[in-house]
């Protein structure tokens, strides 16, 4: 019998209890790609996209439907088309900043790429106010605060397939090539519910981005009695309808925010409410609370059985020995004391006619309880879902005849295309004395088959595992006391943080490197390379022999001045700044080609906002500004040839103004260097005041070149602010 009250307790095992007007699961990524499209061009007043990633290079629809839509399919360029088209919508993408462990799945560079793509009224945030080892884990949609996608998905690589899970696709292609058939839910709803996910996502961004985002709509319609939104995705009929539904939360401890359990709690409440059938589908089963939960329950009702599908195989060894180790613990907690054909843990797999094996993924997050209860979440059944990630799962009660039969209808239809069979099969099969056992049996030798779990041969058991502490905790990883003697839970890293302190360490190894080469190759120093030089002096290959030293100088990082000092003293006061100065264009070009390419590469947008107006002023002060760096020796020669190149001044600008910051003093070089070798040469009056006029003549042009520097920075402010006046007046004159 199924009670006609749920079980729902906001501030206990919810955050809030609600009705859904309507509301439809998507099985798999292909069906909730293509409405999450439809739904974005049917888009007018906002839409609001929170995930642990959002990956800009993602197409949301493919084959005849991409052909046939007149809207663009990869998602940066249907939210640009949708944002140029109606330049009122407000968009906000609000994704995780990812730890480095998932540097390698994710787009790098996602702020920059998104702001890059996208007009202005499409905002891009990260949000790195997790707990240090947590991530933010929610995955919603919300659509002109009338419709709401929620569930286990994301719009991320190695996500798309299709329900029919080939064993080959060539659209299944991510950025490490062709991935295996993947299996996840999602869900779409309407009616009150999506106001309690209007606050949800307002709260998310704006703890994230001190800004207010665009005002919920007065006339968004979300009363029970709604009519179906016009942004309903088209070809993907409600199922359920005023549907009595709770929102629970894992919200961790961080800054000012109250933590909340309720995912956790609403699974205990959840799995004590069952007496015939619990069926879960998740990707990671770790939580050994869980697995005593079920037992208990299971003991307590003898006609009660438990099918769990999961995935097979383990992606590298974090997963293995973190996940998978602790599965082995959480099938032996589970099935303690229970008949094998009550409970079953399994995998979904397929071999085809030509023999190809492949092994389902499974990344869905679903739970059902007999007819009374569908839950459609982004928690896993792992302790990080419980505590330390933020999660948010739907649970949908069965408070009418057709609402409990579309429950059924979920759970019945998910095995279906598990097991290879139809949905009326499996009906049939799941009226049987032992249902979880019947399922085993009599699937077709070519479709997906549900088998049972054997990870010992993968890893084997372990009570003190550390892939699990790093991989699945409860609680963050590092924590900091306060004055006052609390606790607080360190943050993850900023993306831009770790990548800075990835460059500054590969600095400090170069450095050491070069300190260490300059120390122990014998070549590498001022002495060899005179030598070196001398021996070209005279003869054919002269300048070829300089152009090489500052060529192979400047990638090593060696002093630009004691390069022009020694090809002075060599070639003398006229021949040396002239070699040196061909040397020295020639190693700057090489040295800011260097700098193009790694700023191509993402290095230009490490800085942020900072290094960003650094290089605008660059830019604006062109060929003096560069003059005015070479003339000072605020930074070492080839430093400022990469960091030119990472900027976005042009490189006839850059090597103009390296020819006139560093020609005058090449020449005072030149007569220093030369009168060095004179005056060792030959110590006379005449060779010390050489010497002396090459030092004097050195400093007056590097304090020249200040006081120029600065007038032409003052005279161009003072025309710009000239110019911004008489715009303003004229304006004014025209208002």
């Amino acid at each position: 019998m199924t009670s006609h009250n749920n079980i729902f307790e906001p501030g206990e095992n919810c955050w809030v209890k609600s009705n859904a007007a309507y509301a439809a699961p998507l099985i798999d990524c292909g069906n909730y790609y293509k409405a999450l499209h439809s739904a974005i061009v049917k888009a007018k007043h906002s839409i609001f996209i929170v995930g642990w990633d959002i990956d800009s290079r993602i197409r949301l629809i493919r084959g005849e439907d991409e052909e046939q839509s007149e809207a663009p399919s990869r998602i940066s360029d249907l939210l640009k088309w949708k944002a140029e088209h109606n330049p009122e919508i407000k968009v906000y993408l609000l994704r995780w900043d990812s730890s480095l462990a998932f540097f390698a799945q994710r787009e790098m560079w996602a702020k920059e790429a998104w702001d890059e793509k996208t007009p202005d009224n499409v905002k891009t945030e990260l949000d790195d106010t997790i707990p240090m080892g947590g991530s933010q884990h929610q995955k919603i949609v919300l659509i002109d605060d009338e419709l709401v996608f929620s569930g286990g998905m994301d719009v991320s690589t190695n996500r798309w397939d299709t329900r029919d899970h080939p064993v080959v696709s060539e659209e299944r292609d991510g950025p490490d090539g062709e991935y295996g058939p993947l299996h996840d839910v999602q869900m779409v709803s309407s009616g009150p519910v999506v106001a309690d996910f209007s606050k949800l996502v307002r709260w998310r961004w704006q703890r994230v981005a001190n800004e207010t985002p665009i005002t919920v709509r007065e006339d968004a319609n979300v009363s029970l009695d709604a009519p179906i939104p016009e942004s309903w995705p088209q070809d993907y009929p409600p199922i359920f309808e005023n549907v009595e539904c709770a929102l629970a939360r894992t919200i961790p401890f961080m800054d000012e925010v109250e933590p909340a359990q309720e995912v956790r709690n609403m699974l205990l409440d959840l799995i004590r409410e069952a007496e015939s059938i619990i069926y879960i589908e998740n990707q990671f089963t770790t939580r050994q609370e869980i697995a005593e939960a079920l037992n208990r329950q299971l003991k307590l009702k003898p006609d009660l059985s438990v099918c769990i599908v999961s995935s097979y195989e383990p992606k590298g060894k974090f997963e293995c020995e973190a996940f998978w180790a602790s599965r082995i613990q959480f099938k032996s907690i589970l099935e303690k004391g229970i008949a094998p054909e009550r409970v079953k843990v399994t995998y979904s797999s397929i071999e085809d006619m030509q023999g190809r094996r492949a092994y389902k993924r499974i990344h869905s997050k679903v739970m059902t309880i007999d007819d009374k209860y569908l839950v459609i979440g982004s928690s896993n059944l792992s302790n990080r879902s419980m505590t330390l990630d933020t999660e948010i799962d739907t649970i949908l009660f069965g408070n009418t005849p057709k609402n409990r039969q579309s429950i059924l209808h979920v759970r019945n239809d998910l095995l279906a295309e598990h097991t290879g069979r139809s949905i009326e099969d499996t009906e049939s099969v799941l009226n049987e004395s032992q249902p979880v056992d019947a399922l085993m049996r009599g699937q077709i030798a070519h479709g997906y088959v549900l088998t049972e779990v054997r990870d010992e041969i993968f890893t084997e058991q372990s009570t003190s595992n550390l892939f699990r502490s790093l991989s699945d905790p409860e609680e963050p990883l590092i924590s900091i006391p306060t004055l006052g003697g609390a606790v607080t839970p360190a943050r993850n890293p900023r993306r831009r943080s770790i990548m800075i302190a990835i460059g500054l360490t590969v600095l400090a190894v170069l450095g050491g490197l070069m300190f260490w080469a300059s120390q122990s190759i014998s070549w590498l120093s001022a002495d060899s390379i005179n030598a070196f030089l001398e021996e070209s002096r005279g003869t054919y290959f002269a300048l070829p022999t300089v152009l090489l030293v500052y060529v192979i100088g400047g990638i090593l990082f060696f002093p630009v001045t004691v390069l022009s000092l020694a090809v002075a003293a060599i070639f003398g006061p006229i021949w040396g700044p002239v070699y040196g100065m061909m040397g020295a264009l020639l190693s700057s070009a090489i040295l800011f080609g260097i700098g193009k390419l790694s700023g191509n590469a993402g290095l230009r947008k490490l800085g942020g906002p900072k290094v960003a107006a650094v290089d605008e002023k660059l830019k604006r002060s062109g060929i003096v500004g560069v003059a005015a760096i070479r003339m000072l020796p605020v930074a070492p020669f080839s430093l400022v040839n990469l960091v030119a190149g990472i900027s976005s001044i042009g490189i006839f600008q850059f090597l103009v103004g390296t020819f006139l910051g560093m020609f005058p003093p090449m020449i005072a070089k030149g007569l220093v260097g030369d009168s060095i070798t004179q005056i060792w040469r030959n110590p006379s009056v005449e060779t010390v005041s050489y010497l002396i006029a090459g030092i004097l003549l050195w400093a007056v042009l590097i304090w020249g070149s200040q006081k120029f520097a600065r007038f032409y920075q003052q005279r161009k402010q003072a025309n710009t602010s000239g110019e911004q006046s008489k715009n303003s007046e004229s304006k004014e004159c025209a208002a």
